[in-house]
């Protein structure tokens, strides 16, 4: 299977401090064809106007991970942690048996734009927990550089769950190629400019949905990053 879905596809919400586009079902946004893909239930393209933000809400039975794009995003939550993350900046929050947090943008003028990102556990009832690491764009640049696994393994943030997720940045004549293991589905998100995904031209907020394939290669870039998922 490689099945695309454009990013003017998804659903979309304007509350005016926040513009939002949602590549799954979320909040009042119901599509029964993209609820999730194996464990990957949330992909949420946010736009938080400068001083805005979400106030303190709750999580539970989740793996939320926060990739920042542009911009500013200060976190507070239940468990004692406070930090304001940029681009580059990968912060994964284990809402296991319950934790509440606030999300604000750290600049009072300039728009924070990122992705937020939602992982179904292995199990239920987990501690909370919180972690984040900084992944340099050399690290990425024309390679697919981990930045979550269930081991944490080459310094990736560590989730509870059967997944992993790459960041890569193309351009021009970079190319990376991902050998997909035996049984696994992969899930590619074009977070900004253009890419060639298994010679199929996606751009921004662009994704494919590929299940039975040996191979993902990422290629002829136009200023480009990249994330992909590895799902069982």
């Amino acid at each position: 299977m490689f099945e695309i879905r454009r990013g003017n596809e998804r659903g979309h919400a304007n509350h005016g401090w926040l513009d939002s586009y949602h590549s799954f079902s979320f909040a009042d946004y119901h599509d029964p064809e993209h609820v999730h893909f194996g464990a990957l239930r949330v992909i949420n393209e946010d736009r938080v106007a400068g001083g805005q933000g979400f106030g303190t809400h709750g999580h539970r039975d989740m793996e939320i991970i926060s990739y920042v794009l542009e911009g500013a995003l200060a976190h507070r939550d239940s468990m004692g942690n406070g930090s304001t993350i940029r681009p580059g900046d990968v912060q994964r929050m284990s809402a296991g048996t319950g934790v509440r947090h606030s999300e604000y943008n750290g600049s009072p003028s300039e728009t924070a734009h990122f992705l937020q990102i939602w992982i179904i556990p292995d199990a239920q009832g987990g501690a909370p927990g919180y972690e984040e690491k900084r992944f340099d764009d050399a690290e990425k640049r024309g390679r697919l550089r981990v930045i979550a696994s269930p081991s944490g393994r080459d310094g990736a943030v560590k989730v509870g769950a059967d997944a992993e997720i790459y960041a890569g940045l193309f351009n021009g004549d970079e190319r990376a190629e991902f050998d997909v293991p035996a049984g696994r589905r992969v899930y590619v998100h074009v977070a900004r400019g253009a890419v060639s995904v298994n010679g199929e031209a996606l751009k921004a907020g662009d994704a494919a949905k590929l299940e039975d394939v040996s191979k993902v290669t990422i290629e002829r870039g136009d200023d480009a990053e990249v994330l992909v998922f590895d799902l069982a």
